[in-house]
């Protein structure tokens, strides 16, 4: 099921947070389309503004600590950004939904999983509590949870990590969202459970046509699971491409680093290939390319400005001096 429209256009998303008696930029100038039916991964280390760019969208940003974001993200023909909060509330849970890393952080642990999916049953879908109970048991039959009717009476704490997540899946799903934005959806499971999870979710997005914005930092996750890529670092998209063609020609240095420093098969006897130094914290950005103190190709023009847009085929932009029309020279 896909018609591929556009579901999510972001233009210059660009979001920051008062940190002590300052202003940080923790998404910096973000502009892409999501597709129905489509998958775009965020990719990069922790600290890179992956998760604060779903926040953004859902605006659910630390109060008293986030401004307003600025830029469009439109919906629809709306702008989220500037839509009153209690119209905001409406869309998400029904039409936008999010599943976070962390199940247990997500999942009220004083009601059982029952409640909680009837309470977004009865909230978004305006259902009686005999029909939202039914719509309950549905949702967790689809996500392949056994003996649904038992397990509505069960609590966060009775079931395993993996159980947990799929909840959290199947009360995201539950109003059957144009867009769902998975952050880290596997990060706490182990190797087969997370296997299970992703065809889960693969499954049901192909089955509703849905938008997935998936957040992660494993290149693995991202062949399997992705259409297009942006590769994010210090707040900024670096590199941006149809996962096939990042895949086959990263051509931005930071990226190349992601994929070097990757375990395979092929490199399990040879040293492990990391990236020197670390992720800038918040507030300390670099001027010029923020990678620039960590590239092995980092020119003086590096340092300061603008880095110019460089496009290497269609659909495959970075922003990079050795790619720019005067060839990188100094």
């Amino acid at each position: 099921m896909q018609n591929d429209s556009v579901i999510l256009s972001v233009r210059r998303l660009t979001t920051q947070l008062k940190i002590g008696k300052g202003v940080v930029t923790v998404v910096d100038n973000l502009s892409f389309d999501l597709r129905a039916g489509r998958t775009l991964a965020l990719v990069g280390e922790s600290g890179c503004g992956k998760s604060m760019t779903a926040l953004s969208l859902m605006r659910i940003l630390p109060e008293g600590v986030a401004l307003p974001s600025k830029g469009e993200v439109l919906y629809r023909g709306q702008n989220l950004l500037h839509l009153p909060e209690r119209k905001m509330r409406t869309l998400r849970g029904s039409k936008l939904a999010m599943i976070f890393q962390d199940p247990m952080s997500s999942l009220n642990p004083v009601m059982t999983i029952g409640a909680q999916l009837m309470e977004v049953a009865e909230l978004h879908l305006h259902l009686a509590p005999q029909e939202a109970k039914a719509r309950a048991i549905l949702a967790l039959h689809s996500v392949g949870i056994t003996s649904p009717e038992q397990r509505l009476s069960d609590y966060p704490h009775q079931l395993s990590g993996g159980m947990k997540q799929r909840v959290m899946i199947a009360m995201a799903l539950l109003c059957e969202p144009d867009l769902l934005i998975a952050d880290e959806p596997t990060t706490a499971l182990d190797v087969t459970v997370q296997a299970q999870v992703l065809e889960l979710i693969r499954t049901l997005q192909q089955e509703r046509g849905t938008a997935l914005l998936l957040i992660t930092h494993d290149m693995g996750v991202v062949a399997e699971m992705a259409d297009d890529v942006i590769v994010m670092y210090a707040a900024k998209s670096m590199e941006r491409a149809p996962v096939t063609s990042l895949f086959d020609h990263h051509a931005h240095p930071y990226t190349q680093g992601l994929f070097a420093s990757r375990l395979s098969k092929k490199s399990a006897r040879a040293p492990l290939v990391v990236i020197p130094g670390s992720v800038p914290p918040l507030g300390h950005f670099p001027a010029g390319c923020p990678f620039h103190p960590r590239c092995p190709h980092a020119m003086e023009k590096c340092k300061k400005g603008d880095v110019p847009p460089a496009v290497l085929s269609e659909g495959h932009e970075l922003s990079c001096w050795l790619h720019a029309t005067d060839g990188g020279l100094s």
